[in-house]
């Protein structure tokens, strides 16, 4: 058979982290994974979304997968596999939570004729489709050849057999007072028809459907399990067949297709989640990734969380663009409060987390290094356990940060130093980005300082735009300029109740 190892990973397999990564609540990423993954628990899905991947080639292959299934009709292949295959999961639990022998033997049977309908009609499906992406086409061979294992024929052709020679047998019920005895069928008068005559007129048209799908009741009552066990005695051969046959496959499923069918799940949730956005005009591409290449550049990039947000409310979200080119390394970014910064920051966090996945980000054209850590400072509500004072607590989590940050690190850092004086946290801000830029990592900081825009040729100056004829009103738009210091003036004015309206209402 030919050799697949996995739809998510090229050269192996990997199950991912187990545990959140510490930035996600920074970055909103966890928001973004909980509505990805929701409706899909069943696949432990979120693991897979914890780990980053830092080679490029694995990046490639996941890419062209997820291009491959924006394909609508492969799409609606691959669910279909995968609806079949959660029956085939709904099936085997029954088996397990059954307490009937023959109960539990005749539902592995359609356990598996269901898994075999499903395997044939995936691989003929993948056959009719004219497929690129080495994912599938190596899973397409591997589905190939294993359609034609002896084991799996064999599996698929003794179970019709077994359901057919179930479904040919005959037995008589005699039913007396609290007596049921079962006989061999000799040819006596079916009454069903004359039964189902009798009760006709108590049938509504048109009723209620009350039948549940796959309840455990769909279970055996002990006295139709006692009629099936003597039922068994007049036809050993068949029923010893069915025993055998469940003994020797009660494990039938295929561990490659299992993962598979885990796997794939990764793609159909991303693509199922963003479809309603960018029916509602929102961008995705795929973004150029270069592991040497430290010019970045993207347009129209949006917050997914907040976008994921607002399509449930029809409210429309903000773009924004930004560039890095020749020694430029960190964007600082100024402007009034409220005014669109730190979702600014979040998005490019998630922009760049999200291509080491292999998705389409949110944007519409982009071209990203590829990073190996991502490393954010976001204020923290005062800790009263923590012996520290806010100023030493932020400077014992930065000094870890530049501890660990490479020339492959992407580094975020939001409102940092908010609890000293000006003249301190321009101090300590430069400080700071020095030691990012000595460590050549790309880094994007939010702060009120303006002083921090213009310390070095390697950092760029965004401002968050307003109103022209309103201040007040924010346009959530950011723009390469130099730090203008009047959003500087506002910004502290509100935060610190100093404006005049606020001076106003405390002397009255």
């Amino acid at each position: 058979m030919k050799d697949f190892h996995s739809i998510l990973y090229k050269d192996a397999t990997y199950n991912g982290n187990e545990e959140e990564p510490d930035f996600f609540g920074d970055l909103n990423l966890d928001q973004i994974v909980n509505n990805i993954t929701a409706g899909k628990k069943e696949y432990n899905l979120k693991s897979f979304f914890y780990r980053p991947l830092s080679n490029l080639e694995n990046i490639k292959y996941r890419q062209q997968i997820m291009q491959e299934l924006e394909n609508n009709e492969l799409y609606k292949k691959i669910d279909s596999f995968a609806k079949k295959m959660r029956r085939v999961r709904q099936f085997l639990n029954l088996v397990q939570e059954l307490s009937y022998k023959y109960n539990q033997q005749g539902w592995l049977l359609e356990a598996v004729d269901l898994y075999c309908q499903a395997v044939n009609e995936l691989t003929a499906g993948l056959k009719s489709t004219k497929l690129k992406s080495l994912g599938f086409l190596s899973f397409k061979e591997y589905l190939l050849d294993y359609v034609d294992t002896d084991y799996f024929n064999n599996l698929q052709r003794e179970m019709e057999e077994i359901k057919e020679e179930l479904a040919d047998i005959k037995y008589c019920l005699n039913i007396y007072g609290g007596k049921v005895r079962v006989q061999e069928y000799q040819g006596e008068k079916d009454y069903r028809p004359e039964i189902e005559q009798t009760f006709a007129r108590f049938k509504e048209n048109g009723a209620k459907d009350y039948k549940n799908n796959l309840r455990t009741s769909t279970g055996m009552n002990h006295v139709e399990a006692k009629i099936i066990e003597r039922v068994a005695k007049l036809y050993p051969d068949i029923f010893s067949r069915l025993d055998n046959y469940y003994n020797t496959h009660s494990d039938f499923l295929d561990q490659t297709i299992s993962v598979f069918d885990r796997e794939v799940q990764f793609y159909l949730a991303y693509l199922e989640n963003i479809s309603s956005l960018k029916k509602a005009g929102l961008s995705f591409c795929y973004p150029i990734l270069s592991t040497d290449d430290k010019n970045e550049s993207c347009q129209q990039m949006f917050d997914l969380a907040l976008a994921q947000k607002y399509s449930k409310k029809q409210k429309t979200v903000i773009s924004n663009d930004f560039y890095l080119e020749d020694r430029e390394r960190i964007i600082v970014v100024t402007g009034p409060n409220q005014g669109g910064k730190t979702t600014f920051a979040r998005s490019f966090g998630q922009l760049h987390y999200l291509a080491n996945l292999g998705c389409p980000i949110p944007a519409k054209k982009a071209k990203l290094f590829l990073f190996e850590g991502i490393f954010t400072h976001f204020e923290r509500e005062e800790n009263i356990k923590d012996l520290h004072g806010k100023l030493e607590s932020d400077l014992l989590r930065i000094r870890k940060i530049i501890n660990q940050i490479t020339d492959r690190s992407l580094v975020i850092l939001n409102e940092i130093f908010t609890s000293t004086t000006a003249r301190d946290a321009v101090f300590l801000g430069k400080k700071v980005l020095k030691k990012i830029i000595k460590k050549d990592s790309i880094a994007i900081c939010v702060t009120f300082l303006d002083e921090l825009t213009s310390m070095s040729p390697k950092v760029v100056s965004m401002v968050a735009q307003v109103e022209s004829d309103d201040p007040t009103n924010r346009t959530y738009k950011l723009i390469r300029e130099k730090a203008n210091g009047v959003a500087y003036a506002v910004s502290i004015a509100e935060k610190y109740r100093l404006t005049y309206d606020c001076l106003k209402e405390r002397i009255s």
